[in-house]
């Protein structure tokens, strides 16, 4: 049940005080070149892949520094939970996936350490993997987790492979010869993995391949055919730093097929063995990804708005103004104009960075005419987007009109970001591009309409609750679209009645504390309770809670800053195929954007 209105509000100046020290706090990050960085928590899932990968070089005569090797293992045997298992981060569930791949890369150490000490691995941790594998549901219950979507399990179940857990005959096959056509083609040929998982589709294509051809010669013929043109294809969309999307996993999965195959010396894997040793952590542990910063950046800047520090705004825009893409992306063929999570090269363009980069830019400029760099940059932004919406009026991550996977579709949070995004820069923009907009937002609105659960909420696709049923976040999802129906009520008053349920959804779920969770019940956090806040207080009148509900909810929030509860960060990431996260600056930039709106409505309430 939410807090009643008898909940006593928090102060006016205690509420000012706790946004001092939270600005404070998020001020005092490292910012080089002006701008915020974050860090990504270690995995263990990262951490086991990358393993496996220096393993499978080591095995084929490239020098591995055993250092390397023994200060993962050490860090992955000190993360075994008390079940046996392994969680994607220190503060997740233990899980089927994770505790496959670590117990895979445990096992390899034994099996091929020989003399030399590349860490201790006890019989005992092994023993406890294998039966909370078997309390899990062992393979079957791997495949089920992902259903239709091979990207990961089929990965997961080659690193498998290559230590000698799994039979390669029990390894679906994947098409890589497909990667050979043109990007165009990829919808009608409906490949089995996500648009951005092509490095793993190839490498891992091959592996399997080359451990067992198919019995079909023409099948067999056009693969061995397609191995050279396919590996070309990854040796093109490889970035510079060497790491796939930055991502250490999908890295880490390549570089070990490669491996495996033989061609341990093939660029692909020398620059993905570099990209891995670049990227370890001093306590042995790699992250899911190199790092968020333009998406924190972002994120910091919107949530400040106009309370973002004059001095620090001439650096942030230009630091901005070059991540955007200038040009083609060779990864998934994306025209110019996005932005993508991160300002190293793996970054890929994408439907939430780039709505939050225009918002920030936005920001940035207040109310001032802005230079013709910002207004270009926006105007290309736009159509960007624009060119990216799905024919369904959503839009997607990377990809337009993929559709087939759960991470290539259409998704509400997204959606909610992109309308935000193209309502507020719709006074920077032609009279032709204005009405693309106006025609667009048309489609959007009637695509969030019909994923409107019927008790009033939205789901989002990137971020999830490991206390919820299915891993979802509808707080999240929910609070992100009550924020895009907040600024487009006036142009679109027929957005009253899902703001209406969508508020009273979110009001429901508050816990008895004041917080919030990913849903009903499930633990408050400073990230969800942080969102939930920043909605519910900037609804115009029509879709107003109790104020008790916002009392209850300034109160948790102002208690959880005033003692610096913004270092325990929650995991609420959700990258692809269901690899969890968290990131230190979350709790911090979300309470930072809920005070702000809470001083407002406190004034309002006045």
């Amino acid at each position: 049940m939410p807090a009643t209105g008898d909940a006593d509000p928090v102060t006016r100046d205690r509420l000012d005080s706790a946004w001092q020290q939270a600005v404070a706090a998020l001020l005092a990050e490292p910012r080089p070149d002006g701008h915020w960085v974050g860090e990504l928590s270690p995995s263990a899932l990262s951490t086991s892949t990358a393993l496996m990968a220096l393993l499978q070089l080591r095995h084929q005569g490239v020098a591995i520094d055993s250092r390397v090797l023994a200060g993962g293992v050490d860090w992955l045997i000190a993360e075994q939970g008390p079940d046996g298992g392994w969680g994607d981060t220190s503060l997740s569930h233990s899980n089927i996936s994770t505790t496959m791949l670590v117990r895979a890369t445990l096992t390899e150490i034994r099996r091929t350490a020989g003399g030399e000490s590349i860490g201790e691995v006890p019989a005992a941790a092994l023993e406890r993997a294998e039966a909370a594998i078997l309390q899990f549901g062992g393979v079957p219950a791997l495949l089920a987790r992902y259903g239709r979507d091979r990207t990961f399990s089929i990965p997961i179940l080659t690193h498998c492979a290559l230590a000698g857990l799994v039979e390669w005959r029990e390894i679906p096959r994947l098409p890589f010869e497909l990667a050979c056509l043109p990007q165009r083609f990829y919808k009608s040929v409906r490949l089995p993995v996500v648009s951005y998982a092509l490095p793993a589709l190839i490498a891992i294509g091959q592996v399997r391949h080359g451990m067992g051809p198919p019995w079909n010669p023409l099948t067999r013929w056009i693969r061995d055919a397609a191995r050279a043109p396919s590996l070309r294809v990854l040796e093109q969309i490889q970035p510079v730093s060497g790491g796939y999307l930055e991502a250490t996993p999908l890295t880490s999965f390549v570089t070990m097929s490669l491996a495996a195959l033989g061609q341990a010396r093939h660029p692909v894997a020398e620059r993905g063995l570099q990209f891995l040793l670049e990227s370890v952590r001093p306590d042995g542990s790699w992250p899911i990804d190199t790092n968020l910063a333009t998406w924190v950046t972002t994120l910091a800047i919107n949530a400040l708005g106009p309370e973002l520090p004059r001095d620090l705004r001439p650096p942030l825009q230009q630091w901005l103004l070059n991540q955007q893409w200038r040009q083609t992306h060779p990864y998934t063929n994306s025209p110019p104009g996005g932005w993508a999570w991160t300002d190293l090269s793996g970054g890929v363009p994408d439907a939430d960075d780039t709505p939050g980069a225009i918002l920030a830019l936005l920001t940035l400029a207040g109310t001032s005419e802005p230079p013709v760099a910002v207004r270009d940059a926006i105007t290309a932004a736009v159509g960007w987007l624009l060119g990216l919406q799905n024919r369904d009026g959503g839009w997607p991550t990377f990809c337009r009109g993929w559709g087939l996977l759960p991470f290539d579709r259409s998704s509400c949070d997204l959606t909610a970001h992109a309308v935000r995004a193209l309502h507020a820069a719709r006074g920077w923009l032609d009279g032709q591009l204005v009405e693309r907009v106006g025609t667009a937002t048309d489609r959007a609105i009637r695509f969030l309409r019909g994923q409107q659960r019927s008790d009033g909420a939205w789901l989002p696709l990137w971020f999830g609750n490991q206390d919820v049923p299915g891993d979802e976040n509808p707080t999240y999802g929910t609070a992100r679209v009550l924020l895009a129906c907040r600024d487009l009520i006036s142009d679109r008053p027929e957005l009253e009645e899902l703001m209406v349920r969508g508020a009273a959804w979110l009001a429901g779920c508050q816990n008895p504390d004041g917080g919030f969770g990913g849903g009903g019940g499930t633990r408050s956090t400073l990230e969800e309770t942080g969102l939930a806040l920043e909605a519910l207080c900037s609804l115009p009148v029509a879709a107003r809670v109790s104020p008790g509900v916002i009392h209850a909810g300034i109160a948790w929030l102002t208690e959880a800053v005033e003692r610096a509860a913004w270092r325990e960060p929650s995991p609420i990431g959700f990258y692809f195929a269901k690899l969890w996260y968290f990131e230190r600056l979350y709790p911090l930039v979300f309470s930072i954007a809920a005070l702000r709106q809470a001083r407002a409505w406190l004034r309002g309430a006045a």
